[in-house]
This record gives structure tokens, sequence and C-alpha cells, in this order.
């Protein structure tokens, strides 16, 4: 029931408890009660608000491979980047994968040459994204 529960959460967050109840087939108190525990275990994180990039002038996505010595000092200077929107620590040739999204090609030029006091990157520019959204549960 709560991986039902998750399915619905995936696409819809914003969903009132009444209608949730009604999409698995439970009472809006029963639904209410299973998605607070799921909530107090951590299972559900938070609840977010998915942008489309583009509608706000964020038009290049690209995902830079970058290796670093300076892991720290590397990961600081992200987390006060506007266009640096994931970081994940990976094994390999490579120590981290960016999700950089931006305005244009110049500005990722830039925030690229920023990053590159900290180590060196490949950079794969995004064409099309025929999957968008993350699903953790299918």
């Amino acid at each position: 029931m709560d991986k039902q529960i998750l399915l619905v959460l995936q696409e819809q967050a914003r969903i009132s408890m009444t209608e949730l109840g009604k999409a698995v087939a439970l009472s809006q108190p029963a639904v209410t009660e299973r998605v607070r525990r799921m909530e107090e275990r951590g299972i559900i994180d938070h609840y977010r608000a998915v942008l489309t990039p583009e509608k706000i002038n964020k038009q290049i996505t690209a995902f830079v491979l970058f290796h670093t010595k300076g892991c720290q000092s590397f990961v600081e200077h992200c987390e006060q980047s506007n266009d640096v929107v994931e970081l994940h620590r990976i094994s390999g040739q490579y120590n981290f994968l960016v999700k950089v999204v931006t305005e244009t090609l110049k500005t990722l030029e830039e925030k690229i040459n920023e990053m590159g006091v900290f180590g060196d990157s490949t950079t794969l520019i995004v064409l099309s994204s025929p999957i968008k959204q993350d699903k953790l549960i299918p």
C-alpha cells in the first residue's frame, strides 16, 4: 500500500489526502497516517516544485565530469553556484559529476572556467532529455 501511495506522490506531490486516499482505495485518515509515518521514517524526505528550465531562461543543460584533489573546496564552490543543480561524488577517472543548468553557452563556458581552478574536466552538453523525471518507485 505504501508503494502505491509513493507512486501517486511521485507524480502529484500536491494531491490532497482525500484524492490520494481515493487513488489508493483508503480513507483520508488512513492515507494521511501512512504518509505521516513515511515522512517521519525519512522515506519521504521533502516536497518540491519542478521548474521548467527554459521557462526561467535556463536554455543549456550540461554534465561536467570533474577531477579535483581539493574535494571539499570544490564542493563548497559548487554549493555557492546558482547554476549547479546536482553534484555527485563518483568513482573512476573523475571524482565528481556536476549537473549545470544555465542561460547560454557563454555562461556555461564561464562556469567551466570558474571550476577550472579546482582541477580538470570534460563537459557533455545535453541535446535532449527523453526521460526527464527521476522515479525511484517504477
